[in-house]
């Protein structure tokens, strides 16, 4: 998988690499399967679960 950024959506991800799940799991996200969250870029939802978008992106980028 090409590096992740903040511009892309949760669903984009996951379809790319599903193996990111537990990662944004583990960090607070746990609405992946909504709707809301196959269209929110990764930025928009660290915002609203108020985690740091720079360390998730380190974390997911590292798989």
């Amino acid at each position: 998988m090409s590096t992740v950024t903040k511009d892309m959506t949760i669903g984009d991800i996951l379809n790319a690499n599903p193996d990111v799940a537990p990662v944004l799991l583990d960090a607070g996200m746990h609405c992946l399967g909504c709707p809301s969250a196959q269209a929110e870029t990764l930025e928009e939802a660290a915002m609203v679960h108020g985690i740091d978008i720079d360390a998730l992106m380190a974390a997911i980028n590292a798989l």
